[in-house]
């Protein structure tokens, strides 16, 4: 008789995920360092002894290398004058009714009757408000930069084409040319070249050059290999291949890089008047401001944005084709016309300039002379409405401002409250984000619940109190884990070098500064983008809007926001919002308008209402643009720090303007790569979810 025989089943396995792993050692390390941090306090406060000199260092090399280079830098400077004063002189000779003549026929050509009507009001408006000799000079550095700009930037970008090896390089310059802040940059362009509006010029040109590059790359590697196969056999040369094979097919993209490498040019004029720029618009909007004119400051804005629209739609109408084909006043206005209407006006302007050769033929008394009645009317209505203004102030200073900054700055329960919570309210408040985070691992899996766990840490420490170990390992690991090993080492590198330079604080800063706005950008924008796709009337209101708002120069949305809540980080908030509320406009209505409409209609068919579609069709299709439009807002939030600096605020981009005004070549380096750092990063990040590749 045989005994029977006896299963054993092994208890089954938990399977854990791989990913999973160092986000337990992550945590484990999190609770040894809060429960550590009182014993050392190094964890969260970084030592002034730790500090590494290396902005001292820059500024040794920097300046070992200017005493050496300086006389050939000075040179070229004295160069580029010339030409730059010559420009400025013949524009300003030239008489306005020529312009006039010359812009109207361009802008028939380019876009047809309205931009021709376009034209003539904004420039009229020019002429009447007085600013006409100084709008000259502004587009003489424009007609200077964009060409050195142009041919420089499409040399790149045929390089970068033509090198694959040569591009990840080329590409990560780019990047940091965009990001980096204009005041960066331009102390060592300072102690090369002197003052003067030459280092406007440069630094326009440099700053107008990565879009010339990216669409020059992006033109030539979109020709369709059968055109170039044509070309081959029908016997072109290499040289002839490119110029009249590839060149033409891609010159639609590359006349876009001409649109964009033209208004980052024109974006730059009142940088370049910081610097030494000669009586120009750039410097008019800058010394009303420092005057608190306002009615004058938004007279000679309003001037900026004005060129930047009209200067927009005339070239990106050369660019692009229109998509209902050309008008009838396009097809009138041949080639031929175009060129005579352009001798004609250059004939007039002979002519005028006989008949009258002393007199400019301006408006004896303009607009700007006329605006000390508008700057008491401003004063007025600050004065009368102050009360509503600073309330409107107040309220979002203490109610959002305030605690977001102390409790993103540093512990919030003790400095807001001004009392500490007792143990068992702590072991409450643990006990809510625990029963939170496990409701989120079951409902959403491990990353929701993990990112409860993160949100109440950063909630109770704030950023500030949170040891430094635990947040630069923890961003690490996080793009690490998103987008592979070269990010996540380029974070750990990113924020050590922040952290050794001491400026952990002003980085702080910018995160709460940056991240409550983009915050609001996407509630405001993103709202207004959902009702601009489901509305065309809005859509059609939001347009010029946003178009406005894109083209303007970043420092012209610091005087509405300057004017009527003076100086402070809410005016910073606001003028940061107004620069980066596009993108999520944009991206949201289009990525609505694009969702496949077979989806949408089975959803409705199923008999899910408005919201639900809305919700749980819509907008999860539409995820990956307004991903993108997030990335976009991102870009913008930071690219505005050193611009709100100018009114008061505490982080990075303060630590670049305090730079520039102390000549200071290594903290402005190391604080504007600190900007990029993040710039970069963030763009990183967000392009690795969208595209859902896995980490490496």
């Amino acid at each position: 008789m045989t005994a029977p025989a006896v299963s054993f089943r092994s208890a089954p396995r938990v399977a854990i995920e791989p990913g999973l792993l160092p986000w337990c050692v992550f945590m484990v390390l999190t609770a040894l360092c809060l429960v550590l941090k009182t014993d050392f306090p190094w964890l969260v406060t970084f030592p002034k002894e730790w500090t590494l000199p290396l902005a001292p260092a820059i500024n040794a090399v920097t300046d070992a290398v200017v005493t050496v280079v300086q006389p050939v830098f000075r040179a070229l400077s004295a160069v580029l004058d010339a030409p730059m004063r010559g420009a400025r002189t013949v524009l300003v000779w030239l008489p306005w009714p020529a312009v006039m003549l010359a812009v109207a026929a361009l802008a028939l050509k380019s876009s047809g009757v309205r931009l021709a009507v376009f034209a003539l009001l904004a420039l009229g408006y020019i002429l009447l408000a007085g600013y006409w000799p100084q709008s000259m000079s502004t587009l003489s550095l424009v007609l200077l930069a964009v060409p050195i700009s142009t041919m420089l930037g499409f040399g790149l970008g045929v390089l970068g084409h033509a090198s694959p090896r040569l591009r990840p390089a080329l590409l990560g310059t780019l990047d940091l040319m965009q990001t980096v802040p204009a005041f960066a940059y331009l102390i060592p362009l300072l102690l090369l070249f002197g003052f003067g509006p030459v280092v406007g010029l440069i630094a326009s040109a440099i700053y107008a050059t990565p879009p010339m590059v990216r669409n020059t790359m992006l033109g030539l590697g979109r020709v369709p290999s059968d055109i170039g196969e044509a070309g081959l056999m029908s016997g072109c040369t290499r040289r002839q291949q490119f110029w009249q094979v590839e060149v033409p097919t891609a010159l639609p993209q590359i006349l876009v890089g001409f649109n964009q490498t033209t208004m980052a040019a024109l974006s730059m004029v009142i940088v370049a008047a910081i610097i030494g720029g000669f009586e120009d618009i750039g410097w008019e909007v800058l010394s009303s401001m420092r005057k608190a004119e306002f009615g004058q400051s938004i007279l000679s804005g309003l001037v900026i944005a004005l060129l930047a629209i009209l200067i927009d739609r005339l070239t990106i109408g050369f660019a692009k084709p229109r998509p209902a084909g050309p008008t009838v006043a396009m097809i009138w206005m041949t080639g031929r016309r175009l060129v005579a209407t352009l001798v004609l006006a250059v004939a007039l302007a002979a002519a005028i300039r006989l008949l009258w050769p002393d007199d400019r033929l301006l408006p004896a008394s303009g607009l700007r002379m006329q605006v000390g009645g508008v700057n008491q009317w401003l004063l007025g209505v600050v004065r009368d409405y102050a009360w509503l203004f600073d309330d409107i102030r107040n309220a979002v200073l203490y109610c959002l401002l305030l605690p977001l900054r102390i409790g993103i700055s540093g512990a919030a329960t003790p400095a807001l409250w001004g009392f500490s919570l007792p143990p068992a309210a702590i072991a409450a408040y643990c006990a809510l984000v625990l029963a939170l985070a496990g409701l989120s691992t079951r409902g959403s899996g491990w990353r929701a619940g993990l990112a409860v766990l993160v949100t109440g840490l950063v909630l109770y420490t704030g950023f500030l109190g949170l040891p430094w170990p635990v947040f630069i390992l923890g961003m690490a690991l996080l793009a690490l884990q998103v987008a592979g090993v070269r990010l996540g080492l380029f974070a750990l590198a990113g924020f050590i070098l922040i952290l050794v330079n001491g400026l952990w604080p002003q980085l702080i800063q910018s995160l709460y500064l940056c991240t409550l706005a983009v915050l609001l950008c996407l509630l405001i924008g993103g709202a207004l983008g959902v009702w601009a796709a489901y509305s065309d009337r809005v859509s059609r209101i939001l347009k010029p809007v946003c178009d406005a708002l894109q083209t303007m120069p970043q420092f012209v949305f610091l005087i509405p926001a300057l004017m009527f809540f003076k100086v402070g980080e809410f005016t910073a908030l606001i003028a940061i919002m107004l620069y980066a509320i596009v993108p999520p406009i944009r991206y949201v209505e289009h990525g609505l308008r694009h969702v496949r409409a077979d989806v949408v209609e089975a959803v409705e068919q199923m008999g899910a209402t408005p919201a639900q579609s809305l919700f749980q069709a819509k907008l999860p299709l539409a995820l990956p643009v307004v991903m993108l439009g997030l990335n976009q807002t991102i870009m913008a939030a930071l690219s505005m720090l050193a611009i709100a600096a100018l009114v008061g605020t505490r982080d990075l981009g303060q630590a670049v303007y305090v730079a520039l005004g102390k000549a200071d070549a290594g903290m402005g380096l190391v604080a504007g790569l600190s900007i990029a750092f993040l710039a970069i990063l963030a763009d990183r990040l967000i392009q690795a979810a969208v595209s859902g590749r896995p980490a490496a």
